[in-house]
């Protein structure tokens, strides 16, 4: 074979759209039938870019490269030049500037390559100011037949795939070129086969893509913000006073008096910009996001469609795109930058008292991080008098203790109450007074107090929201957000793919009809090559309908349907569990092992339940976002937004289905001594403490809420990243050891940035917040001291998030958003869900409306006295069914012929004994009522509060629409400029015209072109 041509290996012909089906397959046009048998012997000379097929395509093995310059990718040698330097890292800051020391470092490419003895020059650079970078040869011949191979001819060995790669990225970023953008090429790096492609985006490149988003950007106009006056000034200054020492030491922070006027850049319209400082007028967070832009939509046909970044991330042809952060941000001379500033005022565990600043965070990381942790900031302020109160009704509990008459009661061992056994033959009878430790325990959490915490929690949930929806508006004028709208999103790599495989499906079946007819003829052929080669979006031709959806719909179905039963079915085994091990400790011989049965088997239970909900996370995490990728959504927005709803559904019956069960389901359906409710026939359904499940729901929820934020939020958020740190650092160290040379090199800013974690988005923070407000929430009637422990939390839990994204995590490209999206739908939803839960938790968990009942219809002297008795119905021993009676019934000491357990039910010596009293029908109606008015008048109230509370602030209303109005004033002005400076243009041409008109005769020859040359002026405004 000649060295510059190309083996085009055989296709088989079972292949869905093999060279049988069509034998013009997107740029690359397959032989005959007949000559078929002879492809492993020929060979086609190709002057022309070939479109290679993705690797998935099983069976297609094309391309045999042996001479890149004949393919037409040899590229101008004033493109990439070696990168010689005496001293580079001097000119551009470790890599935060070209080597020129002129351009920034906008973004990063990162892909891996080989170093071969064959290939070229390793270490280039791509000049932006070469016409000839962007010329391509275009000679496009159709492949012919070939001479016949040299076999004996030996050749190097080539690694084709990786060709493959360097072609498409050669031809991307040829076409990044295309879009205006600079491009610098490093491979002599301490990181070994590591190769960066270093972005600048001209300011020309800048201006223009602004205008494309419709960036605002501030204009030299500057106003006057409203100012408070008289006694709220007064107050302003005191608190801005006693605050000082809690405010963060930063430029971004400080009582803005003056504001600038912003608008949407224009080109046309540069004299309203204040472009005095050209370099620092767009920001970097700014620069990369209009880099990353032109990076979407940049096209790459080599793969038979257009393919953006994300698809060549996807593919492996690019290992990494980000931005650089600005610095370093530890060390002696490092000088002073916005990253080592928020290490030192934000994600430093030193400064945990003071405020964020909210403002330099959406300065370098962009308004939807900025929102997240404004979001996270009020949320931790509202949870400031949440904690107080709650602890305020804690300690209520614990001062009234001595006082509860119900527990009293139950303590006193002169009342010699007898109760029925727990468990069948093992368990024998046993004294109420034994349960006294935990009936005081229970008066901590079921007193009046809990009532009005729930009621109190209901508006602080609504006030939360107003208050963030408040928040938000102020956050949306003070960074220009107040008339951004999102346009529609670039369709994702994976949707463009599954619309390619449809097209190619029916082209197939289109062509399999039309075997029959001839052949195409050649001019068609070359219109299909250019076609392709041009890339055209196939998604704007065809679509994915809910047919092509509907296999990952009813994947989606049935997966989350298996998911939330396997949850049921944990939270059943370890039921199973509880009741088994309830059985066997009461075989203990001990008494004080027989007495620690229900903590033993509470506080086990519970752990078992802690530790498969954080397994279940995870888990279900990586399932959700599985099911999402089937679904195959089009834009990245629309693809969150599934994975969220999936992923919160999942988490939020994984980690609340166990604390619904011992809320409203433990002791409920248990049944009577002589009649209890089997499962499989020989375990005993579990009853609720003497003092009822609240105190077991509260050991619960405690449990499992602080378990998920010291092991999953906290620990594995510190330990994972240690962890991958380590290991990177060691591969490191190992590649370090092999070559020696690279180990002295001293490592760029992108070659630290790369081994750093890249963002993975913010569900995860968001979601752990979101499950911590539902602990907060939902079953605050039980646990009053959960706002206290989530306030601790989060204190700690914003300080870590900021040092994670701070120093471990590569830089997220900026993200322009308005609100906190589908997240506060969510939190809305739960917040609603709140009233009905803790109504029915207040109301059939708790002993209240119990309580209440007896108090004001069965009590003889207006006092509690007689409750726990009231509570208790009786049973005959000699009611037993065969084999349930206790093995030892003399274990008290004396025999036993009535013991008593907890119901409302007619005693052995009525008529209907055994049967559901009217007792139990006053309260359940009692609890019913309670349900309705608690919910109505909560909800009512919260509404109350959403409706009294403006979204808007009025300040805020007034400032927009002082904006507006200044904006309209300095268009009118710029107007009437125009339309003076016509005027005096018109003026002076009439006057010239004059001028002309009086010339003497001698001039007529002269004349038209003096008329003409007086006429001809160029009016620019």
């Amino acid at each position: 074979m000649d060295k510059d041509e190309i083996d085009l290996h055989r296709i088989p012909p079972e292949a869905p759209w093999g060279p049988h089906a069509d034998r013009a397959f997107h740029g690359v046009e397959f032989l005959p039938e007949d000559l078929g048998e002879a492809l492993n012997k020929t060979a086609m000379r190709v002057n022309e870019k070939y479109s290679s097929l993705p690797a998935e395509e099983k069976g297609i093995h094309i391309i045999n490269i042996r001479a890149i310059e004949d393919i037409g990718y040899i590229q101008h040698e004033s493109i990439l030049l070696n990168s010689l330097c005496q001293d580079p890292d001097a000119n551009c800051k470790h890599g935060l500037y070209f080597r020129d020391g002129k351009r920034k470092v906008d973004y990063i490419l990162v892909y891996h390559y080989k170093k071969s003895s064959v290939s070229k020059t390793l270490t280039r650079r791509i000049h932006h100011n070469d016409s000839s970078a962007r010329s391509i040869k275009q000679d496009h011949q159709l492949p012919g037949k070939g001479g016949h191979l040299d076999m004996g001819e030996s050749e190097p060995h080539m690694d084709y795939h990786e060709d493959d790669k360097r072609f498409r990225r050669e031809e991307y970023e040829g076409n990044l070129m295309e879009a205006g953008l600079e491009l610098e090429r490093d491979e002599d790096t301490k990181i070994h086969g590591v190769g960066f492609v270093k972005i600048h985006a001209p300011w020309n490149v800048l201006c223009r893509e602004a205008e494309f988003l419709k960036l605002k950007m501030p204009t030299k106009k500057v106003y006057q913000i409203n100012q408070a006056h008289g006694l709220l000034k007064k107050i302003n200054s005191v608190i801005q006073k006693i605050t000082e020492p809690i405010q963060p030491k930063v430029a971004e922070h400080k009582p803005q008096t003056v504001k600038r006027l912003s608008y949407p850049f224009s080109r046309e319209k540069q004299h309203l910009f204040d472009l005095s400082d050209k370099e620092s007028f767009f920001d970097s967070k700014t620069r990369s996001t209009i880099v990353y832009e032109i990076l979407k939509r940049t096209t790459c046909t080599k793969a038979k469609y257009s393919m953006g970044i994300t698809s060549l991330l996807a593919n492996g042809v690019y290992s990494a795109a980000y931005p650089l952060h600005d610095g370093d941000y530890e060390g002696e001379n490092v000088e002073l930058n916005d990253r080592k500033l928020l290490c030192e005022e934000w994600a430093s565990y030193g400064v945990f008292y003071k405020y964020q600043p909210i403002d330099l965070v959406r300065k370098y990381f962009g308004e939807k991080i900025g929102l997240y942790f404004a979001w996270l900031g009020v949320y931790t302020q509202m949870l400031i008098p949440a904690s107080i109160v709650g602890v305020i009704v804690f300690l209520y509990g614990c001062a009234t203790v001595d006082e509860n008459i119900p527990s009293m009661e139950m303590c006193d061992e002169r009342n010699n109450i007898t109760m029925c056994p727990l468990c069948d033959q093992t368990c024998s009878y046993w004294k109420m007074s034994s349960a006294c430790a935990t009936a005081r325990a229970s008066h901590l959490f079921d007193n009046p107090a809990t009532v009005f915490f729930s009621v109190f929690m209901a508006l602080w949930a609504a006030t939360f929201m107003e208050h963030w929806k408040r928040k938000q508006m102020r956050l949306n004028y003070r960074w220009d957000l107040t008339g951004f709208e999102e346009e529609e999103a670039h369709p994702r790599a994976e949707y463009e793919a599954k619309v390619l495989e449809k097209s190619l499906r029916k082209e197939y079946i289109h062509k399999k009809k039309r075997r029959h007819l001839p052949e195409e003829t050649a001019n068609k052929w070359r219109q299909r090559v250019k076609t392709v080669m041009a890339g055209v979006k196939l998604t704007d031709k065809e679509k994915l309908t809910w047919k092509d959806r509907f296999p990952a719909y009813f994947t989606n179905f049935i997966s989350i349907i298996f998911m939330i039963g396997l949850t049921f079915a944990i939270v059943f085994g370890v039921i199973i569990y509880r009741i088994s091990t309830a059985a066997a400790l009461a075989l203990s011989s001990t008494p004080s092992g027989r007495s620690s049965v229900r903590v033993t088997v509470t506080a086990t239970a519970v752990i078992i339940n802690l530790v498969v909900i954080i397994i279940l996370d995870e888990v279900y995490g990586c399932i959700a976002r599985w099911l999402t990728q089937i679904e195959v959504p089009k834009t990245d927005k629309s693809f969150e937004e599934r994975l969220i709803f999936k992923a919160f559904l999942l988490k939020f019956v994984n980690a609340y289905t166990p604390i619904f069960y011992v809320a409203f389901f433990k002791g409920r359906f248990v049944g009577r001594p002589g009649d209890y409710v089997y499962i499989f026939h020989s375990f005993r359904m579990e009853e609720c403490a003497p003092g009822g499940c609240l105190m077991e729901l509260c050991i619960q929820l405690s449990i499992i809420m602080l378990g998920k934020q010291l092991i999953q939020n906290n620990l594995f958020e510190i330990g994972i990243p240690k962890m991958k740190k380590l290991i990177r650092y060691i591969k490191l160290k190992r590649q370090r050891s092999l070559d020696h040379e690279e180990h002295l090199k001293k490592k760029q800013r992108y070659e630290v940035d790369y081994n750093l974690e890249p963002f993975a988005g913010l569900t995860p923070e968001y979601m752990e917040m979101i499950i911590q407000f539902g602990f907060v929430t939902l079953f605050v009637a039980s646990f009053p001291l959960a706002p206290l422990f989530a306030l601790l939390n989060n204190i700690i839990e914003i300080r870590l998030d900021a040092k994670k994204f701070v120093t471990e995590l590569r830089r997220p490209v900026a993200v322009r958003a308005k609100d906190i999206g589908i997240w506060y739908n969510i939190l809305r939803g739960v917040g609603k869900l709140a009233v009905i839960i803790n109504a029915f938790v207040i109301s059939f968990t708790s002993d209240f409306i119990p309580r209440l009942v007896y108090l004001y219809m069965y009590s003889e002297n207006g006092t509690m006295h007689g409750f726990v008795n009231h509570t208790l119905s009786s049973f005959n021993v000699s009611d037993f069914q065969g084999g349930t009676a206790p093995n030892d019934p003399m274990e008290l000491g004396y025999e036993v012929q009535i013991c008593r357990y907890k119901d409302y039910r007619e005693p052995p010596w009525s008529e209907n004994k055994y049967e559901i009293s009217k007792d139990f029908w006053a309260v359940l109606a009692a609890r019913l009522a309670f349900v309705i008015v608690f919910q109505n008048l909560v909800m009512f109230m919260s509404d109350f509060v959403d409706w009294i509370i403006p979204d808007i602030p009025k300040d805020i209303s007034q400032q927009i629409h002082k904006e507006k109005v200044l904006m309209v004033e300095v268009f009118m002005k710029e107007e009437q400029g125009k339309l003076q400076m016509l005027e005096t243009w018109k003026d002076k041409d009439m006057k010239k015209g004059e001028n002309c008109n009086n010339h003497s005769p001698k001039l007529s020859r002269s004349h038209s072109g003096s008329m003409s040359s007086c006429h001809s002026y160029h009016i620019d405004v």
